[in-house]
């Protein structure tokens, strides 16, 4: 069978549209952020509107042995979106809609091609908020965030997007449907299948809803700090203090001053170009004065220079935003790495410290930034151009940015995933125990190896 016919065969499965073939559409859809993971050229789009459009693909591609590749709205930084040649890119970005909110229940029903933020907007009339926010949330969706299990700023508080799961529909690599978790708080009932699925980068299933706890806003409006450092070490040491001391932050954020600089350049909000580090706090909680109190007295202790408070909304929705401009600001500013790696909190200076040892003596500029309160940091390697002595040098820059973070007891992923960029990397973490039973159930879920293969491990 041609691959024209076999084509005409799915086009007859799905709604009418779906199937994309024309190359200058499906060109904006070969690729995620991360620009140094080449990209194939796929044999077709499919642009799903509906589960019974992803239930025919995976049945056509599950017959076909055709390779699968799912995908939102192309913001992922680790290659795990990328087309591979000869694959159906798989988009679910037309899954837009808001199935569910219930008040009682405090749980949203959503598609994986809703916008993050929009969760946030339905449920505010209602006192509620959902609080994984990444960094991309006006633009990443719930089924990239569920994919790779993504972080936020407000994790350090109320975790990842993980925490925040009840349960899932998926389409598995035949075609079947099946349904995880469910709506209630709490279920001990068989295998948790649901914490399997979330950061499966779309290895195991295709995610077409999620049934997503949401909660009370704080009945009181945060209380922020920035304090300013004249190092990344003593910075990280405030951190280190924070945590130690018991406090529970809502929020705590780090900026260097290449990162401030990049925001700076990219869009004027008058930082200080000249801090080596800038620890942004926030507490939402009803003691959050006597809380940001006590933080900004560990880092007076660890060296700050200036802390500034504040209870003004407007001003910690500027603080905010140039921390939410971070990575937007950096990729413009050139080709980037964005890193992003964790370690214990308490070792989080320690990262710093590797992070500036490493640039100098590679001569690739780290911009670093990240979520300090859970020590997930994302070092985002500058490049002048991108030949091939330049990406030789930042791919070994990189591999020792992620080797640093092992030694110190981390990961070489908090929210990100491994993707196709990290894969050499990941057996430094996994042993091959662990490996082997990610392949078995790998082969379980998918036995024909179609679904996004090569990536994840």
């Amino acid at each position: 069978m041609t691959a024209a016919a076999s084509l005409d065969g799915l086009a007859t499965r799905l709604t009418g549209g779906a199937l994309v073939t024309a190359p200058e559409i499906i060109e904006g859809y070969r690729r995620d952020r991360a620009d140094l993971v080449p990209a194939g050229v796929p044999l077709a789009l499919v642009r799903a509107t509906c589960t019974e459009d992803v239930v025919a693909t995976m049945r056509w591609a599950h017959e076909g042995r055709v390779p699968v590749v799912p995908r939102g709205a192309g913001t992922g930084l680790s290659g795990g979106a990328t087309a591979l040649a000869g694959c159906i890119v798989l988009s679910l970005e037309r899954m837009d809609a808001i199935r569910e909110v219930d008040v009682d229940d405090q749980l949203v029903v959503v598609e994986p091609g809703v916008i993050n933020a929009d969760i946030g907007r339905a449920v505010e009339p209602h006192g509620l908020f959902y609080p994984p926010d990444p960094g991309s949330f006006e633009i990443s969706t719930i089924g990239g965030n569920l994919a790779t299990n993504a972080g936020g700023l407000r994790c350090v508080k109320y975790g990842v997007t993980r925490d925040a799961v009840l349960g899932l529909e998926v389409v598995l690599a035949d075609g079947r449907v099946l349904h995880t978790g469910g709506r209630t708080v709490k279920s001990v009932a068989g295998y948790d299948m649901t914490r399997l699925m979330v950061g499966s980068e779309g290895t195991l299933g295709v995610i077409t809803a999620a049934t997503l706890r949401v909660r009370p806003r704080p009945p009181m409006d945060p209380v922020t700090f920035v304090a300013s450092f004249a190092s990344l070490p003593a910075a990280g040491a405030a951190v280190s203090a924070i945590i130690r001391s018991g406090l529970a932050p809502s929020l705590l954020e780090l900026m260097d001053r290449a990162t401030i600089n990049a925001i700076e350049d990219y869009r004027r909000l008058d930082l200080d170009r000249s801090a080596a580090a800038l620890l942004i706090g926030q507490s939402d909680g009803s003691d959050a004065d006597r809380q940001v109190e006590a933080m900004t007295v560990c880092c007076a202790q660890a060296g700050a220079d200036l802390i500034v408070r504040s209870s003004s909304t407007a001003e910690a929705e500027m603080l905010l935003r140039a921390r939410r401009l971070a990575g937007e600001a950096t990729m413009a500013a050139g080709p980037t790495i964005i890193e992003d790696v964790g370690v214990p909190r308490s070792r989080l200076a320690d990262l710093l410290l590797a992070v500036g040892e490493i640039a100098a003596d590679t001569g690739i500029p780290i911009a670093t930034v990240g979520h300090a309160g859970d020590g997930n940091m994302h070092p985002t390697l500058m490049l002048p151009d991108l030949d091939p002595d330049t990406l030789a040098r930042a791919f070994d820059t990189a591999e020792r940015v992620c080797r640093a973070a092992l030694a110190l007891g981390g990961t070489i992923t908090g929210e990100h995933g491994v993707g196709a960029l990290k894969r050499s990397w990941l057996a430094g973490e996994i042993d091959e125990t662990s490996l082997a039973m990610h392949r078995a159930i790998k082969a379980a879920f998918d036995p024909r190896g179609i679904l996004n293969p090569g990536r994840g491990f």
